[in-house]
């Protein structure tokens, strides 16, 4: 499986290696995304952000915060919006797996470390605003990367995504399965570890369920925190 990289010119890519569809429009995604994503986001602290853990770093020198390594949240996991406001507090956001080899290196990490589960900053655009004809039918062409604004390529395009090809009721990702059994909607994404022995893939998760996490260096909080408190050594 070939994903594109990070910030790929879709018009010079070849299609079948576009791993997400960078939106031509970032003021295009609705407000109610930028604004809180069905809840308040927090913004960064920029004393958190001088002093935020980074567990390791990428070849390409982006640091990484894995929850179940931070003696201060050892047993602790959070609902998806919790997870985000720490991550975004101290200069972060919730992992957003762009390509194939940012995908494989999370995930590598989660099964060294015997993790179930993580949140990933994907999010199913099924709110207000949400009703473009590009994101139409929303379970197949609405999900995004919320920490850059990045939708995903269509669930339906297998070659180009990673869901799991089964879940709780036997059913390829995403698959609602929780809304369907009368609970809420699943309209976050989380990467299991094997739950359903179907090795490490994406799955559909209501957003209310509580996991560790994985925090990502954010450039635009990164940017603008340096900009507002020069003083700092962010």
């Amino acid at each position: 499986m070939m994903f594109a990289a990070k910030h790929a010119n879709l018009s010079m890519t070849p299609p079948s290696y576009i791993y997400f569809c960078k939106l031509k429009n970032i003021a295009r995604i609705p407000s109610t995304v930028r604004r809180h994503n069905h809840g308040f986001r927090k913004p960064p602290e920029p004393a958190l952000c001088a002093t935020r853990v980074i567990h390791e770093r990428t070849p390409d020198g982006k640091g990484y915060m894995f929850s179940w390594r931070e003696p201060s949240l050892r047993g602790v996991e959070e609902d998806w919006l919790g997870g985000r406001n720490y991550c975004r507090k101290r200069c972060m956001d919730l992992v957003s797996l762009e390509t194939s080899a940012e995908n494989e290196w999370v995930k590598q990490r989660i099964v060294k470390d015997k993790v179930k589960y993580i949140w990933t900053s994907g999010r199913l655009c099924d709110f207000k605003g949400c009703e473009r004809a590009d994101l139409q039918p929303i379970s197949v062409n609405g999900w995004f990367w919320t920490a850059v604004l990045q939708k995903l390529a269509p669930t339906t395009d297998r070659q180009q995504n990673d869901w799991s090809e089964n879940g709780g009721i036997g059913k390829p990702q995403p698959d609602n399965r929780e809304a369907q059994q009368g609970g809420a909607t699943e309209n976050c994404l989380a990467v299991l570890n094997n739950f359903y022995k179907d090795g490490v893939n994406w799955h559909d998760v209501a957003c209310h369920h509580r996991k560790p996490f994985v925090c990502e260096e954010n450039e635009d909080l990164l940017k603008y925190v340096r900009y507002t408190n020069p003083q700092l050594r962010i």
